[in-house]
């Protein structure tokens, strides 16, 4: 895909478009794909710029880590160049904040849409924001040499890139509470066997491994997979009788679209 003409390429980001399969790459590998609100802003134009036809996005990172987190230089005193500081935004009132924050999530909230399946490739490094971008993905395939960490609350503060609420689905409350609280390593076996990871490979397996994948999620007709992810990702939200009734509601589209009578 390296070889495609990017749709986007810059702060760090780089998008990709092959017919139903969209990759967006992380480049800076010499700073461990660091991240910036730059990138940020740029991962949610990412999303933006996805063609109808895209039905699998793949997320890598170049280099030896996926993603090591935040760039240091957002916690020194001078910031990223053109960048709000910590302390400038800490100096913002309350909605002028809030409103920082939730443009920074912009870049990680659409990976979970219903028309797209996601699938984060994760290698080396995925630390504090680099885990929370693996985490906005549907799927996650990593490397046998992964390290996951939460390192916010080590630093004061709180994992805010959205993270949390997949945390928690994934592996449990009282779990996400100690990864997140400790800042220690994930590492592949347990990513696995907790239901952070759907499977590891030997690094260079996981390319391939993720190729593979992709190519099993668009056998199926798309708009059964839209479908049943989005039938799959209210489930935590609907009693068991509510699920039951979305099912029933999502199986009538289908039978009338399948039998021409769709709308």
């Amino acid at each position: 895909m390296a070889s495609l003409d990017p749709v986007l390429d810059k702060d760090g980001v780089r998008l990709t478009v092959d017919e139903a399969i969209a990759t967006v790459t992380l480049t800076n590998p010499a700073k461990r794909n660091a991240q910036s609100p730059a990138m940020w802003r740029t991962l949610a134009q990412a999303g933006r710029s996805l063609p109808g036809s895209v039905r699998v996005v793949v997320l890598r990172g170049e280099g030896k880590s996926f993603s090591a987190g935040l760039d240091r230089q957002m916690f020194t005193p001078e910031g990223i160049e053109g960048e709000p500081s910590f302390i400038d935004l800490a100096r913002g009132d309350d909605a002028e904040l809030d409103a920082a924050i939730a443009e920074f999530q912009e870049g990680f909230t659409w990976w979970r849409q219903s028309d797209i399946v996601s699938i984060a490739a994760v290698q080396g490094h995925a630390i504090g924001a680099g885990f929370q971008l693996a985490l906005a993905c549907d799927l996650r395939v990593v490397a046998d040499d992964v390290q996951f960490a939460m390192r916010e609350t080590s630093l004061g503060l709180v994992p805010d890139l959205t993270g949390t609420h997949p945390l928690v689905s994934l592996v449990g409350y009282a779990r996400a509470l100690e990864i997140c609280a400790t800042g220690r390593f994930v590492l592949a076996e347990e990513a696995v066997s907790t239901g952070l990871a759907n499977l590891a490979v030997p690094l260079d397996q996981l390319d391939a491994t993720v190729n593979d994948l992709a190519a099993a999620l668009l056998a199926a007709p798309r708009d059964a997979v839209v479908e049943t992810k989005a039938l799959l990702r209210g489930a935590q939200d609907r009693t068991y009788d509510a699920q039951r009734a979305a099912e029933r509601q999502s199986q009538a589209r289908r039978l009338r679209d399948l039998a021409g009578l769709g709308d």
